[in-house]
């Protein structure tokens, strides 16, 4: 069965994206990893300085729920990151797809 990735992009208020990429990378990304998440960036825009860009990915389908459950239940993200991260959010929106080129078997070690 495939890997899942999802293609997330965040465009945060005014002024907002640099603080919002720190805590991404340094809080929200670790805690994604040790529930067995694989991440990609995140990826500032060239074009925009409010925008970014990064991918998410899961195991297989059946994972990606009880995944992402355990993230947004826990409490790092309820007690700690949702009511400081989400006001940083202007907009945000993914585009989920099947990884039919095996970057799972491939993919990079990620480290803050």
């Amino acid at each position: 069965m495939a890997a899942i990735i999802e293609v997330r992009t965040y465009r945060t208020q005014p002024g907002q994206r640099d603080k919002f990429m720190e805590l991404l990378r340094t809080r929200c990304i670790p805690v994604q990893q040790e529930l067995g998440m694989r991440i990609l960036g995140p990826f500032p825009s060239v074009d925009d300085p409010d925008t970014l860009v990064w991918l998410r990915a899961f195991p297989d389908a059946a994972s990606r729920g009880p995944m992402k459950d355990a993230f947004y239940g826990g409490r790092p993200w309820v007690g700690e990151l949702e009511p400081v991260m989400m006001p940083m959010i202007a907009e945000y929106g993914a585009v989920v797809v099947e990884d039919t080129a095996d970057l799972w078997g491939r993919w990079p070690e990620w480290s803050a």
